[in-house]
């Protein structure tokens, strides 16, 4: 597999905080039902949805184009780490690609990093499977 793109993102939890209480329905619209679950069960919110909301940035950053919110998921596996899941457009325009993504926040702000993996080009699918990293 090669790197085929890398993004980085980083979002300032207050004003996270401070967009999703002027406007209610900003969590709808760029989060999943299931990311919503995720950020609603922590007593404050706001650090794990500037985390996604910097993963889905991220995520733009590496494929080399924005996607629609909805489109992509942040999935927190049973072991806390953090995976991304991709539905419609989304997922036809990242087809054959896999990825890597690393969250984190600190008090003022929340960071995501996401790398790209795809076979490298010209290699036919079929063969790209075979390519030892």
């Amino acid at each position: 597999m090669t790197v085929r793109g890398l993004g980085v993102d980083m979002v300032e939890i207050a004003r996270m905080r401070a967009a999703l209480g002027r406007q209610p329905g900003l969590a709808v619209r760029l989060f999943t039902p299931g990311e919503r679950d995720y950020c609603q069960d922590h007593a404050d919110p706001a650090p794990h949805y500037a985390a996604r909301f910097a993963a889905k940035e991220a995520v733009a950053k590496a494929v080399g184009r924005h996607l629609r919110w909805q489109e992509v998921e942040v999935v927190t596996e049973p072991s806390g780490r953090p995976t991304l899941s991709f539905t419609g457009e989304s997922a036809a325009v990242t087809r054959g690609a896999s990825f890597l993504v690393s969250l984190s926040h600190s008090r003022d702000y929340a960071v995501a990093a996401v790398v790209m993996l795809g076979p490298p080009p010209g290699l036919p699918e079929d063969e790209a499977r075979t390519v030892i990293v």
